[in-house]
């Protein structure tokens, strides 16, 4: 029964929780027993908050038998990666400047958790400041796929999508700044959503205005993710981009059932002169038949000369980091990550011209996207151009893609991320197969700014088709 617990999706422990059928102590504990076990195997911790976790279990449950009104996410277990600040739980940044931070305050995101009634079971690993799409830091090591020992969680959400796909914790807070959320989920065969800016309120950026990351959900079901952001999004005065934003009843939209018939799909491949491996370009052909087959009218897009926009994210991330990290740079370079410190070091070369340029750029790529929706509903396209790559690799290294090598990791593995955390809109990940040796391969949609009801109403009909729920990693 124990495993049994740990593999329920939220929706249904929530139901089963409220039903009492099972209770919030018998959950918490499984939960914390496989995290406890496959630790080892799996490095996707750096905290697990096992007392703490326990007792809000028993204050749970204690609420249920006296029957008062209950969360959407009571008696829930969850994670949380640990660039997000939990009031009294140790929180890193994945960082050895930050090893022993302990916030006095929740992110809103968290805060908001808590209120629902979900349960913190522990924080997952990142890179450090979130800095790469590969999961390791001097703080912890590498995080493992959840499928494969020998290949990468992705990054840098790497701990929440492999404790989600490990069965380990139903759903978790991740955050997504060029893909972060969506490419450890498609490593890992989950669900990642990076919804329109501001519907999920972000309380520690520091640039609120001209942001461009996220605080998002990772499950292993477009329902799950569906009735997280119910619990997430609304406003809050920290965060300008969620003034008056509507919130919408994302969980009925996911649960809808019928087809896509008046649905209008544009699709592509890959941004010209990027590659994609032939069987990802196999498992994206596959799922764009479930489209069809469930009404929607695909076509194919007739130039994606301007989604190749490493150059430009890249300008704006850089400069943010580089203001953020360079005095910890020069005081203490040999607690920092090598790759962070190379970031940097690219950042200096950016003048305030050349910022102020990519942010006109970012302007004119949002009303190019805008352009595209206006005419049809959705776009679709490979999350990754292949599946996860070899756990060591090495951000400014090669990549192989059907037998090639290609320069620049970013650029060439997951050229679809990055243009909608500059965009705004909503995008959204989650399997369509699985390339050789069983990795998971991934496939985004993206919905209409602030769509996000329409867009899980979409993926859960494409998840529902495809029938591939039941394939779960092999670990014990």
């Amino acid at each position: 029964m124990s495993d049994e617990l740990c593999l329920m999706t939220a929706t249904v422990l929530r139901e089963r929780i409220a039903r009492r059928d099972v209770s919030p102590v018998e959950v918490t504990a499984a939960v914390l027993g496989r995290a406890q076990r496959l630790q080892p195997e799996l490095n996707c911790f750096i905290t697990i908050c096992g007392e703490e976790a326990m007792q809000e279990a028993r204050a749970a449950e204690r609420a249920v038998m006296r029957g008062e009104p209950l969360g959407l996410l009571h008696g829930v277990p969850y994670t949380c990666k640990d660039l997000v600040n939990t009031c009294g739980v140790r929180t890193t940044f994945g960082s050895l400047f930050h090893k022993n931070n302990v916030p006095s305050q929740d992110a809103e995101a968290v805060a908001r958790l808590r209120r629902h009634g979900a349960i913190l079971i522990g924080k997952t690993t990142t890179s450090e400041f979130g800095a790469k799409c590969l999961t390791d830091a001097p703080l912890f090591g590498r995080t493992r796929n959840a499928w494969s020992a020998a290949h990468t969680s992705g990054g840098s959400s790497g701990g929440a999508a492999v404790a989600v796909a490990a069965g380990i914790a139903p759903i978790g807070i991740a955050t997504d700044g060029g893909g972060s959320t969506r490419i450890p989920a498609a490593c890992n065969g989950v669900v990642g959503l990076k919804q329109s800016m501001g519907v999920v309120p972000h309380s520690q950026v520091d640039d609120a205005f001209g942001n461009l990351t996220y605080v998002t959900p990772m499950t292993r079901t477009v329902a799950d993710t569906a009735l997280m952001l119910q619990a997430l999004a609304g406003a809050d005065p920290s965060d300008p981009w969620s003034m008056d934003v509507p919130v919408p009843d994302y969980a009925k939209a996911a649960g809808a059932t019928g087809d896509l018939r008046g649905k209008r799909i544009l699709y592509a491949k890959a941004p010209k002169g990027r590659p994609v491996a032939q069987e990802v370009a196999s498992a994206f052909e596959s799922a764009l038949g479930h489209l069809r087959d469930l009404g929607a009218e695909l076509a194919e897009m007739p130039d994606t000369g301007d989604f190749d926009i490493e150059p430009l994210w890249r300008t704006i991330n850089h400069t943010v980091w580089l203001t953020r990290f360079s005095a910890m740079a020069r005081e203490r370079p040999g607690d920092m990550s090598p790759s962070l410190l190379q970031q940097l070091e690219l950042a200096t070369h950016v003048s305030g011209v050349d910022y102020q340029q990519a942010m006109f750029d970012r302007t004119r790529l949002f009303r190019h996207v805008q352009s595209l929706l206006r005419e049809n509903d959705l776009l679709a396209m490979p999350t990754l151009s292949r599946t996860a790559l070899a756990i060591d690799q090495d951000l400014f290294g090669t990549l192989e893609i059907d037998g090639q090598e290609f320069p620049e990791v970013r650029a060439n593995w997951f050229p679809w991320t990055m243009p909608f955390n500059l965009t705004g809109h909503p995008a959204v990940t989650l399997p369509c197969g699985f390339g050789a040796g069983g990795l998971p391969i991934g496939i985004q949609l993206v919905g209409r700014f602030r769509g996000e009801a329409d867009l899980l109403h979409a993926a859960a009909r494409l998840e529902a088709a495809q029938a591939l729920l039941s394939h779960r990693p092999d670990l014990r």
